[in-house]
C-alpha cells in the first residue's frame, strides 16, 4: 500500500529514533509513541492494541514507516 502523507518533524524525528531501535520488543514509550502516531496519521481515536497482537502492532509499524518514508511536511 503507498502511503501519500508526510509527518511534521516533530514526529518524524521521534519515529526516526523508533526505528533506529532495532530490537523485537517495543518499549512503553516506543508503544505509547506507536499508538499516538498511528492514530493520528490514521484519523483514529487512540487506541492500544493487545500487546499480545503482533500481528496489529507490526501492521501499524509497518504502515508508519510508509509515511516516515516519504518525509517531512512542507519538503519535497
Amino acid at each position: 500500500m503507498a502511503f501519500t502523507s508526510k509527518m511534521n518533524k516533530e514526529d518524524f524525528d521521534a519515529w526516526a529514533v523508533f526505528r533506529s531501535n532495532v530490537s523485537n520488543k517495543i518499549q512503553p514509550k516506543e508503544y505509547k509513541l506507536l499508538c499516538t502516531l498511528h492514530a493520528k496519521y490514521f484519523k483514529h481515536t487512540y487506541y492500544e492494541p493487545c500487546t499480545c497482537s503482533a500481528k496489529t502492532i507490526n501492521t501499524w509499524i509497518s504502515q508508519l514507516n510508509g509515511i516516515h518514508d516519504n518525509g517531512v511536511e512542507g519538503n519535497s
